[in-house]
């Protein structure tokens, strides 16, 4: 499990200022008022695959201790079973993210922690971000207080950016390293990868690294070797 305390370096990339908005500044002008301590109301914050959940949820993280507050990350879905010990041992910070609450459901002992969790959270004073791909009647939850509790929580709700807005991000994200993607090479991309935000950060890393190993311009015959050789490699490890 990822416990991220006060002091600890936050992920560069998944910051408020990186995130591209959109038709979700609502959300997140939201998300930074609750990390800066300035609303207190907590929140549900849920939106299809790739609409950017995690990077808004670590950076409601890395916004609250830059303002001097402590700030953990609970990723659920990393919990391979009901582990409710490891649910009940969280908390105790200003404010605290439970991101994939959907990972749960299903899971009695898992549900139970997390209604408890939320009760003593409540209590404490502490401030709580839950983060799901779909609504809280949604998302399977058996325990009918638990689905009361977060139904209670000031809904929030993300949108998808389509493959304009992603292009845009990706030349900025690239554009920000000193690499410049002309418009063959993000065609090239967005037909032979996922298109959401999380893989293709990812494999700008890769293209990056790549590219300066190389000491080569990012171009269409460039990445098509780079991904022979990914396929090469998946395949001597299989």
């Amino acid at each position: 499990m990822q416990q991220l305390p006060l002091g600890l370096r936050w992920p560069a990339q998944q910051r408020f200022e990186t995130f591209f908005v959109g038709v979700n500044g609502a959300t997140v002008d939201l998300l930074e008022r609750v990390a800066a301590g300035s609303e207190t109301a907590w929140v549900f914050l849920h939106g299809p695959e790739g609409s950017g959940r995690t990077h808004l949820a670590i950076a409601a993280c890395q916004a609250a201790s830059a303002a001097g507050f402590s700030a953990q990350y609970l990723p659920l879905a990393a919990l391979a079973s009901a582990q409710d010990g490891a649910i009940r041992g969280f908390g105790g910070s200003d404010l605290l993210v439970l991101d994939d609450v959907g990972a749960i459901a299903g899971i009695a002992a898992a549900e139970h922690a997390l209604f408890d969790l939320y009760n003593r959270c409540r209590a404490e004073g502490s401030t709580l971000v839950f983060v799901a791909d779909a609504p809280p009647a949604q998302l399977g939850i058996a325990l009918p207080d638990l689905v009361s509790r977060l139904s209670s929580c000031t809904q929030a709700s993300l949108r998808p950016l389509d493959d304009t807005q992603r292009r845009d991000v990706l030349r900025e994200r690239a554009e920000a390293r000193g690499i410049a993607l002309d418009e063959t090479v993000l065609d090239f991309l967005f037909t032979h990868y996922a298109r959401d935000l999380g893989s293709l950060g990812a494999l700008l890393d890769q293209v990056d690294r790549a590219s300066l190993a190389a000491k080569r311009r990012v171009t269409v015959p460039f990445l098509r070797q780079l991904l022979r050789e990914q396929r090469a490699g998946a395949a001597d490890e299989g």
